[in-house]
């Protein structure tokens, strides 16, 4: 599974961080940066609350 980052999307809410704080760090203004796009099966669960979370869909996961 891969999580994908749409950066055009991401307006620095910094809410897709609190779920998933492993696989994604945000920038100093607030805008997500993915980590490493292949999701290990353990944190599966809090890649997809991340996507969940992001306001703008700026996120999204795929096999």
């Amino acid at each position: 599974m891969k999580l994908l980052l749409d950066s055009t999307r991401c307006q620095g809410y910094g809410l897709c961080q609190e779920p998933a704080p492993e696989l994604i760090d945000l920038d100093e203004w607030g805008y997500a940066q993915v980590r490493e796009t292949t999701v290990p099966r353990d944190a599966e669960d809090a890649a997809a609350a991340a996507v969940a979370a992001c306001p703008n869909s700026a996120l999204r996961l795929v096999k």
